[in-house]
């Protein structure tokens, strides 16, 4: 197995390092423009394998050489997120970014799997799928893991419980018109609304759709890394791992839950191949409102481009 990262800033040099980590390839390559930086920081991940001990091979490199027979590649480059920046800000710039490197990464090894990360992400998932060539369940987005994290871990807070015990899953675009499904969310099996009022569980939600900015507005000349990375990770595990594992991912929609032709977060199986199958649990009424809201804010934002 051997996984390229593409990006060695801060999302993706912790993903190549929590990759190398979990022994998830025999070699991790990681990717970026700045002369020196990925072989740097490559190195020094290295250089901690006696510690940590693992044996996974990290290679730095300004090319896409180094890529080729790559089996799945994790894309993070692109402009981060400033205060009073939103992820649509970032449109323009970071669409010919993701497809000059979707491009290079396919042009090295035909057959591999795509999980993107740059923003805004269901749009850029659109652009790798574009420019690609490949079939769509080997282009997925990482979203829904990491706003379901945030929103577990809101929860956890709220309730003083571990976050293990927290099932919950949020659907929709990855921006401020995201759906957590607070019907289908429990604690070991116990629904959320028997355990927070109404008012605390209105707040948790507008927490998690505010999740990526909070951050953005504490660091100020960055954004978010450590959750992000990890659940990119989490999504490559199921998949080198063949776990089949049901995690809310950006996919591409052909008529599932009403909505066609775009990017967006759903309920995912991945295992080897990619992205299985697309789960569709029942909505109400409110919820199918919210998604298809969710929907069109993404359609908007994905017009704005000629792919």
């Amino acid at each position: 197995m051997k996984i390229s990262v593409v990006g060695a800033g801060n999302v993706g040099a912790t993903t190549a390092q929590r990759l190398a980590e979990r022994e998830l390839a025999q070699e991790v390559v990681l990717v970026d423009v700045v002369d020196g930086l990925p072989q740097g920081k490559a190195l020094d991940m290295y250089e901690s394998a006696p510690v940590l001990g693992f044996d996974t091979q990290l290679t730095g490199s300004n090319g896409y050489d180094e890529t080729a027979g790559s089996d799945i590649a994790v894309i993070t480059a692109g402009l981060a997120r400033k205060p009073g920046m939103s992820r649509d800000d970032l449109l323009a710039k970071n669409s010919a970014i993701v497809g000059g490197v979707v491009e290079s990464l396919v042009a090295q090894s035909p057959d591999i799997i795509l999980i993107v990360v740059s923003n805004p992400l269901d749009i850029m998932c659109s652009v790798a799928l574009a420019k690609s060539g490949l079939p769509s369940n080997k282009v997925i987005g990482m979203a829904g893991v990491l706003d379901t994290a945030r929103y577990r871990s809101f929860i956890a807070l709220e309730l003083g419980v571990s976050v293990r015990d927290i099932q919950a899953m949020v659907l929709g675009g990855h921006g401020d018109s995201m759906v957590p499904l607070v019907r289908y969310t429990t604690v070991s099996g116990i629904p959320l609304a028997q355990l927070v009022s109404q008012e605390r569980i209105n707040a948790i939600v507008e927490r998690t759709r505010k999740g990526g900015i909070e951050i953005v507005n504490y660091l100020k000349t960055g954004s978010a890394y450590y959750a992000p990375s990890a659940a990119a990770a989490e999504m490559v595990e199921s998949i080198v791992r063949d776990q089949h594992r049901l995690l809310p991912c950006a996919a591409h929609l052909s008529g599932q839950f009403g909505i066609d032709g775009i990017y967006m977060g759903v309920p995912c199986v991945l295992g080897k191949d990619g992205l299985e199958r697309i789960i569709e649990p029942e909505l109400s009424d409110e919820e199918s409102a919210a998604l298809h809201v969710s929907a069109d804010a993404v359609k908007e934002t994905l017009a704005k481009l000629e792919l």
